[in-house]
């Protein structure tokens, strides 16, 4: 009579403790969880998919040698840039400012998720800031390459802003630490391959893609599921949201889009990677 009386008791007290204990645990080491099953859903993934830009690396860019004809419209792509929270655009409005230009942003920029920036001039002429594609780029030989953000001016002239990252200081580490626990990793960027080559060689990671548009991060999400993964997806940008939200389970930085923390079921703190791995392994024993 005891036991059968005691023992739902126990149970039920056993699970939230767990819960409270577990979550507590990783606030300490800088992750806030926000979904009520966050844990239960983190304990269940066997695939980390990661952003790059601002996931992996600092996201804090630094823009490059400019030519004459860029130098002459960075006032202009900062306008428009100056609307956006992605890391390209912040480092273009802070790179503007630098030289002492006066940023106005235009009016009813309209911002495209993986694609990039549109507005319209004083004379209604259109003007692009983004991709390479978005921005009808056709040839991209030589030293073009290294730009991952564009400029097309009223009259149709395209200028590259090339920009430098660097990767999060304990990326190879906590890697490394989720490869040996088991986990399959892989990478799934919006910007050009080149960029995200290099980075997912320095990390080693083998399984990549590039220039990959927030809908297209979905499907490849959904395709993992179908093959029997259960992902987790890291992710900051405003373009990571849908996929963020698609996963089995999400986290995302601190710094992230609101959108994307918001989409998240858990937001790392610190700028660091480490709590990812910290995540999963918490997930884990909690569940057990």
């Amino acid at each position: 009579a005891v036991l059968i009386i005691t023992c739902p008791c126990a149970l039920a007290l056993a699970v939230p403790a767990v819960q409270v204990a577990a979550t507590s645990r990783l606030f300490d080491r800088g992750v806030l969880v926000k979904a009520a099953d966050g844990l239960e859903r983190l304990s269940a993934c066997d695939t980390v998919v990661f952003d790059k830009t601002g996931t992996l690396t600092e996201g804090a860019m630094q823009l490059g040698p400019l030519t004459d004809q860029a130098e002459a419209q960075l006032p202009s792509a900062a306008r428009m840039a100056a609307t956006s929270t992605h890391p390209y655009s912040r480092a273009l409005t802070e790179a503007a400012r630098s030289c002492g230009a006066v940023i106005v942003p235009f009016d009813d920029v309209d911002e495209r998720p993986g694609q990039g920036l549109i507005a319209k001039d004083q004379n209604g002429s259109e003007l692009r800031l983004g991709s390479a594609a978005f921005c009808g780029v056709s040839n991209l030989n030589g030293g073009a390459t290294s730009a991952s953000l564009w400029f097309r001016s009223a009259d149709s002239a395209l200028v590259a802003f090339p920009f430098v990252d660097t990767l999060k200081a304990d990326a190879i580490e906590t890697i490394t630490r989720l490869k040996k626990a088991g986990f399959s990793v892989e990478v799934l960027s919006g910007d050009r391959p080149e960029s995200v080559s290099a980075i997912a060689d320095q990390v080693g990671v083998e399984t990549w893609k590039a220039a990959v548009k927030p809908a297209d991060k979905v499907a490849h999400l959904r395709a993992l599921k179908d093959q029997g993964r259960t992902v987790v997806m890291v992710g900051d940008g405003l373009n990571d949201a849908p996929s963020l939200a698609a996963a089995h389970a999400s986290l995302s930085p601190a710094e992230a889009a609101e959108i994307s923390q918001t989409a998240a079921d858990a937001i790392l703190q610190g700028g660091t990677l480490a709590p990812v791995a910290d995540a999963l392994a918490t997930g884990q024993m909690s569940q057990r």
